[in-house]
């Protein structure tokens, strides 16, 4: 029709494309320290800017025995007893992430688990100084991404959609 404008990448908003086939996820976890900080809304912001999609988000205060199983892996190391305690002292914010090679990029903008050996630039870097202050939680794996999700969201809170600007971030 005369007077429309094309849309120049092609994109009808119906998830086509490279995004169509990629849907790699990954559990995000702002911590009670980026909460009390005020940082929720930085966080999702450079993970949002980076062109990843948000498919799930909670704002909970969790239980001893979900932390428990969220950290099991950690249960026999000293630090543990300390680390539920402290997860369990304030809300937090679960997050699901869904993108390209979204696990390993998500790792590397969270940066080094300990700020001090973060690169600037990453969110750990430039918003946090000590390792008992982190600010947040990332998958280390697709494998653990999976079990993290299932731990903290049902499936049905689990979104699928697919954003308009999907050929923007992904080439075909």
């Amino acid at each position: 029709m005369m007077g429309e404008t094309p849309n120049q990448c092609g994109c009808d908003g119906h998830g086509h494309g490279a995004m169509a086939a990629t849907r790699e996820r990954s559990f995000i976890m702002i911590k009670p320290d980026g909460v009390q900080r005020g940082l929720v809304g930085e966080i999702i912001k450079r993970f949002e800017q980076k062109g990843f999609k948000l498919v799930a988000l909670k704002f909970v205060w969790p239980t001893e025995d979900l932390l428990k199983k969220h950290y099991a892996d950690l249960s026999d190391k000293p630090f543990f007893p300390a680390l539920v305690k402290y997860m369990a002292s304030g809300p937090v914010v679960p997050m699901v992430w869904e993108g390209l090679n979204v696990v390993k990029t998500g790792r590397v903008m969270l940066g080094a688990t300990n700020p001090a050996d973060s690169a600037p630039g990453t969110i750990r870097g430039d918003l946090c100084i000590q390792m008992g202050r982190n600010i947040c939680h990332g998958s280390d794996s697709v494998e653990s991404a999976k079990k993290e999700i299932g731990l903290w969201f049902t499936e049905k809170e689990v979104v699928g959609w697919s954003p308009a600007n999907d050929c923007w971030v992904y080439e075909d």
